[in-house]
């Protein structure tokens, strides 16, 4: 690939905000760019990173889903309750009941979306209240505190594949969280790259009724997008518990605009079709350095509700503006 294919592309250009942003907290503290806090960040970022990658997944194909972090704090806060009331302390089981959560939450937003045909906006904004209230309703809200955590689950946040030691004997290192993340990166590319599924997914994005003429199954890719997004959503939310050690039934619900922003801002088209893994994964790393770093800048905590809000405005006009573009194309063709 030569240099003029890559500066054609978005990724190209939001990589050297990410660098020059990251330069410029660097001369401010230098702390920065150290191993120690690169490792510090992907270990926090891997999970909304995965979470984003299933958002990425509906995006493109035509939907949206608001109701992630709902998901993920269901599928969360249901495995520690059902791992402390079973006396069970293993990761394994926790992760395997937050993901069949993902999956039986995500499952029903594609009921209603590919089956009674509803608007995918208001149909997930509908279920987050509704399985954020059901599960205050049925399953508790009391927070788990660190005492009450299983062991097995925090060890788990505490695990590294790549462990280094510092000057005065204390260690730091790679956490697993960011071989999950590799793991779900890979196989959403090769499902997106390489099945007639990911294919699928491209086309009812760019135009479903071409799609729907083609062939493609509509009802069985949209199953697939909003129960892989819940699956995605379940995983995220085991790794959110075993990085802070503590669930709250009311935590990471309403952070999902972030999520999105970090989407669209890695190039990912509103409205669908068009996106890449590599755009999201940048997105992602540029609102982290930004969430964790607006105040070393000098700037208040509330830039960042700023930055989000105007990424989503500018990729729904950049959407908008597009389109009539493409339909002017078409009409001066004909």
């Amino acid at each position: 690939m030569n240099v003029k294919s890559l500066m054609k592309k978005n990724e190209t250009y939001l990589l050297l905000i990410v660098i020059v942003f990251s330069i410029v907290i660097t001369t401010i503290n230098p702390v920065f760019m150290t191993f120690e806090n690169i490792f510090d960040l992907l270990r926090s970022s891997s999970g909304t990173a995965v979470l984003a990658i299933g958002v990425f997944v509906v995006l493109l194909s035509g939907g949206i889903d608001v109701s992630c972090t709902a998901i993920a704090i269901c599928g969360q806060y249901i495995a520690i309750n059902v791992l402390i009331a079973s006396g069970v302390d293993n990761i394994v089981v926790a992760f395997l009941i937050s993901i069949a959560v993902g999956l039986g939450l995500g499952a029903i937003n594609a009921v209603f979306i590919s089956i009674f045909k509803l608007p995918t906006l208001i149909t997930t904004l509908g279920t987050s209240s509704l399985f954020h209230g059901a599960l205050l309703e049925w399953v508790g809200t009391k927070a788990v505190n660190v005492g009450n955590i299983p062991d097995s689950i925090k060890s788990f946040g505490k695990m590294n594949i790549l462990t280094f030691s510092r000057p005065d004997g204390t260690e730091y290192g790679l956490s697993i969280f960011f071989l999950i993340l590799v793991i779900v990166v890979v196989l959403t590319w090769l499902i997106l790259r390489y099945t007639m599924l990911g294919r699928g997914i491209y086309a009812i994005g760019g135009n479903r009724e071409a799609a729907k003429r083609t062939g493609y199954n509509i009802r069985k890719i949209q199953f697939f997008t909003y129960m892989y997004a819940g699956l995605l959503a379940g995983i995220m939310g085991v790794m959110h518990l075993s990085l802070i050690r503590y669930s709250n039934p009311n935590y990471i619900v309403g952070s999902e605009l972030s999520i999105i922003a970090a989407v669209v801002l890695g190039g990912t088209r509103i409205s669908g079709g068009t996106g890449t893994i590599t755009g999201t994964l940048i997105g992602v790393a540029l609102i982290t350095i930004l969430q964790k770093n607006l105040v070393l800048i000098g700037l208040s905590s509330y830039w960042q509700q700023f930055f989000i809000g105007l990424i989503i405005v500018l990729g729904v006009t950049i959407t908008y503006a597009q389109n009539k573009m493409n339909v002017r194309k078409g009409l001066s063709a004909v």
